[in-house]
């Protein structure tokens, strides 16, 4: 018996030494040593929502050492974009986040720079936008958000985490008009970044919100907050509960983009490693579980394709922008 004991732990020592030869290491191998993302909004924006996320998927995989984080609002993100731009030279290690915005407010002179004046690293993902109320809120469906402001618009105002005529604004319009309302007509209050709009929201200061889903599925799932609408064409994993617009009756879907920038001028060789980290992450355990708590979507292009990607959004969004009248 003792010998069987014995042969059998020599058997299962053996197979758990060839088992670990077997597996992979449980860190991918670094790419980089640093990242400092730079974020155009405040804290607790879909912006910030999407630098950090990427930041810790990217750092517990080992594929970057570090991760550090800055915010920089003003300028509905022309001042973060502009930093970067004038600091060019001690900016190799910085990946600014943008999105849907950076195209939006060249178009409509918010600032005077583009996506063209800034290094193209990458697309990473796609959030769909969301309508929600407080939990309070007497609101609890697209239809009753139409019925309160057809019985009074001036009380009915939807707030945003950006400018007017910004992404948040042009989404609530496309919204309104697909349900037959004035888009134009809607009373638009703008914040700084989606952390305070939200703030708004709670205290009572705003009827609806008009956000990233990614922003509201946590305070959905705590209870604070009724996501009455969906711009995704089904509904999504993250919020089985939210009814998209076409359920309820409302023919549009709308989803942000979201990517990575570096500084004009930036070295080939940073940019492809820049590329490579989050072109490696997409694989990870790490970034499936941040991009499945936020509800996002991959969407993923580098380099060119990055670029006409970009190029057909610019032209997509100038024709929607011209036909509810931002332009």
């Amino acid at each position: 018996m003792t010998t069987f004991k014995m042969g059998r732990r020599a058997l299962m020592a053996t197979a758990v030494a060839a088992l670990s030869f077997a597996l992979p290491a449980v860190a991918e191998e670094k790419v980089l040593d640093k990242i400092h993302f730079l974020i155009p909004g405040g804290a607790g924006g879909g912006w910030d929502g999407t630098a950090r996320g990427t930041g810790e998927a990217l750092t517990k995989s080992g594929l970057v050492g570090t991760a550090s984080y800055e915010n920089m609002s003003g300028g509905g993100g022309g001042k973060a974009i502009g930093f970067l731009i004038e600091n060019a030279d001690s900016s190799e290690d910085t990946l600014m986040v943008n999105s849907t915005p950076i195209v939006i407010r060249s178009l409509t002179g918010v600032f005077p720079h583009s996506f063209r004046d800034l290094t193209l690293v990458s697309g990473t993902i796609g959030d769909y936008a969301a309508i929600v109320v407080s939990k309070d809120s007497a609101i609890s469906s697209m239809q009753d958000l139409i019925a309160a402001y057809e019985a009074d618009p001036s009380s009915t105002a939807i707030g945003g985490g950006s400018v007017p005529g910004g992404m948040d604004h042009l989404v609530a319009a496309m919204v309104m008009e697909a349900a037959g309302q004035d888009a134009l007509g809607v009373k638009y209050i703008p914040y700084d970044a989606g952390g305070k709009a939200m703030a708004s929201l709670l205290s009572g200061e705003i009827a609806a919100l008009s956000t990233g889903l990614s922003e509201a599925i946590d305070l959905a799932d705590a209870g604070e907050v009724k996501i009455i609408g969906v711009t995704a064409p089904e509904r999504i994993s993250s919020a089985p509960d939210a009814q998209t617009m076409i359920e309820q009756g409302i023919d549009t879907t709308f989803v942000n983009w979201r990517g990575f920038f570096g500084a004009p001028g930036l070295a080939e060789e940073k940019v492809v490693a820049f590329q490579a980290a989050i072109d490696k992450m997409y694989d990870t355990p790490e970034w499936e579980e941040v991009r499945a708590r936020n509800g996002w979507v991959n969407i993923h292009n580098s380099g060119d394709d990055f670029k006409a990607f970009l190029e057909d959004q610019e032209k997509t969004m100038g024709e929607l922008m011209k036909k509810l009248g931002f332009l």
